[in-house]
């Protein structure tokens, strides 16, 4: 059983310790439970969204994002769409496991606040620029896209980062093609820049994500909460569900994309290795692979490591918690 509780889960940060966090997303099913338990964590101050073009068109889940943050009552949180393709990529989108509109299946409310003006990209350099080094933990689920551009727009976000966590990539095999996973393929030239600059960088690849499944045991303990977010993360659930049987083989869908919320939450819910990354921008069948040296201790000078092990359980409650909290914001009718 998950834990039955309201109070907080052992081990994980109290709100007077929260990380200041930034979440850069392509909204997409996953990407909208991860901003969901990211906003219900007492362990999370979420400061920004930026949104990429990823699992469908820019246009389509920065609607999403806004529509999401008005379900879950964060709407005071600024929005900002960023780039609309990859740096050297084609645009490409996910609609075979999102759909048409890049979050089909749940009825979701309309937006409540206007999108920030700002670029999405210009959103990460303030935030990062505006606020004390060493504070501010930016979050990507979705292609690097913005992360690449921003370093490189205003180089000095790097050493005030506190870290990048991504979820992308695999230490063997992808499901995009049989070597890259999807963020990664869509544009692995991002994907390089962030791994080969000089910040803290978390890789939560599918080796870990793919054992977050939502089983109908976790479905139970979701659809016990009975608010609208959480009616919404179960309709979710049943379209992005369904697309993951038909297309991937999957009896069940793991949703990656809140793994990478749940290692700033409490970090010990995952098993971490600190190892060397690169991203293959070779074209042919490696193109996008995510090669993590794993043969012998990484050097000291490693600023990367990637995750190796995932606690489902205690994940799975974090999620459960985060949904408890947020209850049934007044955004919505």
């Amino acid at each position: 059983m998950l834990d039955d509780t309201t109070g907080d889960i052992a081990g994980s940060p109290t709100a007077s310790r929260a990380r200041t966090v930034l979440i850069d997303c392509d909204p997409g099913h996953d990407d909208a439970i991860a901003l969901l338990l990211a906003h219900g964590s007492p362990a999370i101050d979420l400061v920004g969204v930026s949104t990429v073009a990823g699992n469908q068109t820019l246009a389509k889940i920065t609607r999403n994002a806004q529509s999401i943050a008005a379900a879950g009552g964060f709407s005071h949180v600024p929005i900002a769409a960023g780039a609309t393709r990859g740096l050297v990529t084609a645009p490409f989108v996910a609609a075979d496991i999102h759909g048409e509109s890049g979050l089909d299946g749940p009825h979701l409310p309309e937006p409540v606040a206007p999108l920030d003006p700002r670029h999405g990209v210009q959103l990460i350099i303030d935030t990062v620029m505006t606020r004390p080094a060493g504070t501010v933990t930016i979050i990507a689920t979705g292609p690097l896209t913005n992360l690449a551009l921003a370093a490189r727009l205003e180089p000095r976000i790097v050493e005030r980062v506190r870290e990048v966590v991504f979820m992308g990539g695999a230490i063997q095999g992808g499901n995009l093609t049989p070597t890259a996973e999807f963020n990664i393929a869509v544009d692995p030239e991002a994907a390089h820049v962030v791994v080969h600059e000089n910040w803290e960088v978390t890789m939560i690849g599918l080796d870990v994500t793919h054992l977050a499944l939502a089983t109908t045991q976790v479905r139970g303990h979701l659809d016990a909460v009975g608010t609208t977010p959480a009616r919404i993360v179960g309709e979710m659930l049943d379209f992005y569900g369904a697309a993951y049987v038909t297309s991937q083989g999957f009896a069940c869908p793991p949703v990656h994309d809140p793994v990478a919320v749940a290692a700033i939450i409490d970090a010990s819910v995952l098993e971490f290795r600190r190892a060397p990354i690169d991203v293959s921008l070779a074209e042919g069948p490696t193109r996008g692979m995510t090669v993590v040296d794993l043969r012998k201790p990484a050097p000291e000078s490693c600023r990367t490591r990637v995750a190796v092990g995932l606690d489902t359980h205690r994940f799975w409650a974090l999620v459960v918690d985060a949904l408890t909290r947020i209850g049934e914001p007044l955004a919505v009718g």
